[in-house]
């Protein structure tokens, strides 16, 4: 009898084309584990065809009725995000950082996902006063509250990487973070988004039971080579 840990896996990923998702991608991709990645994205993966693994589709994730019957996976991996500059307003933000991925958790558990992976960030937190880390944490307690046999919740601190846009205070961040690395706590340095992309397809192949949510320094140890 084959072991379970070494069934080939499907994968479900959705912000594959952000900053995080792109290197969690890769990893997929490059990782024997698994049989197939569905990629959800909202414009075409460049190179995609090149890859027997990955089955790329593009979707609108503001017409669910569209893409719910796609998602049939194992595992499914979160990164979907956005700024509330880049989004124009809080509502769009929070549509995309909150109500699409809430939408995708849903459609995977009912087709049979059994670990959701989240990308959240430092600070999440459910009452918080601040907009963003509010909608962060609000979006975890709402994971959580669907029942899935295993969730595991990411919270990076500032992320590290090139981007397609240009985001003055990340680049200030990451200025700062590498001048003063050892004398800011491992907890708040900055963490490269390949880092975080690796500790979560560990923590994906691994798939342990339960629920977890790892902080930044937790992410860097598990994401080392």
């Amino acid at each position: 009898m084959k072991h379970p840990a070494m069934e080939k896996k499907t994968v479900l990923l959705v912000g594959a084309t952000g900053l995080v998702g792109g290197h969690i991608l890769n990893h997929l991709l490059e990782n024997e584990t698994y049989e197939r990645v569905i990629a959800l994205t909202r414009s075409a993966l460049p190179g995609a065809e090149a890859f027997s693994t990955l089955d790329n589709r593009i979707v609108d994730f503001g017409r669910p009725d569209e893409w719910r019957d796609q998602v049939a996976a194992d595992q499914t991996i979160c990164a979907l995000g956005t700024t509330i500059k880049k989004a124009g307003s809080r509502e769009a933000f929070r549509q995309v950082d909150y109500e699409y991925p809430l939408m995708v958790a849903r459609a995977a558990l009912n087709a049979g996902s059994r670990h959701f992976l989240l990308v959240s960030a430092m600070g999440a937190d459910a009452n918080s006063s601040v907009f963003y880390n509010r909608v962060k944490g609000e979006l975890e307690a709402a994971i959580f509250r669907l029942g899935f046999p295993r969730v595991s919740i990411f919270r990076p601190s500032l992320l590290l990487g090139d981007r397609r846009e240009f985001r003055p205070g990340e680049a200030v961040g990451q200025v700062l973070g590498r001048w003063f690395r050892f004398a800011i706590p491992r907890q708040y340095q900055p963490i490269h988004a390949c880092t975080v992309a690796a500790a979560m397809v560990r923590i994906a192949v691994e798939d342990p039971p339960g629920n977890r949510v790892l902080a930044s320094a937790a992410i860097a140890e598990r994401g080392a080579d």
